[in-house]
C-alpha cells in the first residue's frame, strides 16, 4: 500500500474519531438523561410487563428517599398501580359553504369557460358563413337580375369603328355582352337569350370552368387552360368543350336598359351550322 493511501486512511480515521468525540461531549454537556424523562405511567407499565429499568441516577443535591421500617411479621402494603389512561382522539371535519364571491373562479372553471366561448364563437362564425353562402340573393349580385346599362351604350362600346367586336364585360353578372348576329341558329329559338340586338355570355368555360378571355385577332373566345375555342357569340368551334358557352336570359326594360337574369342559365349543344364565322384572324393560343 502506498504512502498516499495510508495518509488518506489516517485522515479518515482522525475525522471519524473527532466526530465521535464531539458527539460525546455534546451529549454530556446537554445533561439530559432519558431515564428521567419517563413518566410514572410508563414505568408502571414497564414493570407490569417484566421490564427492569436501570436506576435513575441522583443529582448532587438530591438524596435517596428514606426507607420505611416495618414491624416484624408485617407485610408491606402493595403499591397502588396507577390505572392506565386511554386517550381517544376524535377528529371532526367541518364543511363550510363559501359563497361564489368569496370562492372566486378556479383555474378549471376559467379554462372550461374559455374553451366554451372559443368553440361557440367558432361555431357561430362557421354557421354564418354557411348561411351567407347558401342564402339566395334577393337583389343585386350574381344569381339575381343584374342591370348592364343602356343597350345603346353597350352596342357603342362593343362594336368598333372597323366593324370588329370587343365584348363588354359586366363583372357583377360575370358575363360578356356581345352583339347578336342578324340570324340566330334554330337552337336559340324561344330561349330569350337575345334582346335589343345583344346577348349575355357566361365567362366560364364549359369544359372545366376556367375563365375564357376574348381574342381580338381571331374575334372569338379562346380558353387558355385546355384550348377550347368559341366564336363571338359563344358557339363551339374546337377543343375538349362538350357544348357551346352557357348564356343568360336577357330582357329590355321600358327605358331601354338591359337586364341580365343570372339566375337563369341556358345551355345549348354544339351547333351544326354556326351563326357567326370563326376564326377571322390569328388565334391567341395557337394550334
Amino acid at each position: 500500500m502506498s504512502g498516499y493511501q495510508l495518509l488518506l486512511i489516517g485522515i479518515a480515521v482522525l475525522a471519524l474519531a473527532a466526530a465521535v468525540g464531539a458527539f460525546a461531549i455534546a451529549a454530556r454537556r446537554s445533561g439530559v438523561d432519558w431515564r428521567k424523562s419517563l413518566s410514572d405511567e410508563t414505568r408502571a407499565a414497564d414493570r407490569s410487563a417484566g421490564v427492569e429499568l436501570p436506576p435513575v441516577p441522583l443529582a448532587a443535591d438530591e438524596s435517596a428517599p428514606e426507607a420505611s421500617v416495618l414491624p416484624v411479621g408485617a407485610e408491606p402494603e402493595a403499591a397502588e398501580k396507577p390505572a392506565a389512561v386511554a386517550l381517544q382522539v376524535e377528529t371532526e371535519q367541518r364543511l363550510v359553504e363559501v359563497s361564489p364571491e368569496e370562492a372566486g373562479v378556479t383555474r378549471r372553471q376559467f379554462f372550461n369557460r374559455a374553451l366554451g366561448v372559443t368553440f361557440g364563437t367558432f361555431s357561430g362564425l362557421l354557421g354564418t358563413s354557411f348561411l351567407a353562402f347558401l342564402w339566395p340573393r334577393i337583389s343585386g349580385g350574381f344569381g339575381s337580375d343584374v342591370s348592364a346599362g343602356q343597350v345603346s351604350d353597350l352596342l357603342d362600346q362593343a362594336i368598333n369603328d372597323d366593324g370588329s367586336i370587343t365584348p363588354v364585360f359586366v363583372p357583377e353578372a360575370r358575363a360578356y355582352v356581345v352583339p347578336g348576329p342578324d340570324a340566330l341558329s334554330d337552337q336559340f329559338d324561344g330561349r330569350s337569350v337575345e334582346a335589343g340586338g345583344v346577348m349575355a355570355i357566361w365567362q366560364k368555360c364549359v369544359h372545366l370552368g376556367c375563365r375564357v378571355p376574348w381574342c381580338s385577332t381571331s374575334q372569338g373566345f379562346e380558353c387558355p387552360c385546355h384550348g377550347s375555342k368559341y366564336n363571338s357569340i359563344g358557339e363551339y368551334n374546337a377543343g375538349p368543350a362538350p357544348r357551346n358557352l352557357d348564356r343568360f336570359v336577357v330582357e329590355i326594360t321600358d327605358g331601354g336598359e338591359l337586364i341580365i337574369k343570372t339566375g337563369t342559365v341556358v345551355e345549348t349543344p354544339r351547333a351544326f351550322q354556326p351563326s357567326v364565322s370563326y376564326p377571322q384572324g390569328p388565334s391567341c393560343i395557337g394550334g
